[in-house]
């Protein structure tokens, strides 16, 4: 199985999560409490990114996004992970990310900025795509975690690019390239389709 961008940093910070996933277990906290403490945080940026405060929102989001990690790494450090805990991860990565996005949403439109609202919600439509794409491929039993743009690189783009001041270039790249992602992962999983029917054709 290839390995993603955020596997590569879930295993390259390991050192840094695991005893982190320990402390938090040791205090009482639940992997699933964790994951809602991150979307909460996600929502204190989107607040300040709405206000206009686009550095301080940044900073939020850059601060809590760990969170995503350390779930995952609690979950497996008590012998718990689960099909559940990955559902609750992965829906509540969603509603992060479109948060944010409905943040500077709501920015663009406040200052009159009709261009940016719309990259936005191209950004935040490729985003979707991306995961929907994976969840409907590995529904059918095909793999499609391949990508350009996956939800880490996503957070590498924005994160920074409202640190920086320049929102409307991380939506722009977002919106281009998480739809260029999606468009990957169809045609990685048409040419599964494709192999998956040759064999079955050949078996008959």
């Amino acid at each position: 199985m290839k390995k993603t961008f955020t596997d590569f940093l879930r295993i390259t910070f390991k050192w840094v999560l695991d005893p982190l996933g320990r402390f938090f277990n040791h205090i009482g906290l639940t992997p699933n409490t964790v994951t809602l403490l991150g979307v909460a945080g996600n929502i204190v940026a989107a607040y300040f990114v709405a206000r206009g405060q686009i550095m301080i929102g940044g900073i939020v989001m850059l601060v809590v996004w760990p969170v995503d990690a350390l779930d995952g790494t609690m979950a497996r450090l008590r012998g718990e992970a689960s099909d559940w805990g990955a559902f609750v991860d992965s829906v509540s990565d969603r509603y992060s990310e479109l948060i944010i996005l409905g943040g500077l949403l709501y920015y663009f439109a406040a200052t009159n900025q009709n261009a940016a609202e719309i990259v936005t919600f191209a950004a935040a439509a490729g985003s979707i795509l991306v995961s929907y794409v994976k969840a409907r491929a590995e529904a059918q039993s095909f793999s499609a975690k391949e990508g350009l743009l996956t939800r880490a690189e996503r957070y590498f783009v924005l994160g920074p690019s409202l640190v920086f001041g320049i929102p409307v270039i991380g939506v722009w790249i977002i919106a281009i390239l998480a739809n260029f992602t999606a468009l990957q992962r169809i045609w990685v999983v048409r040419s599964q389709a494709h192999e998956r029917a040759k064999k079955t054709f050949a078996k008959e």
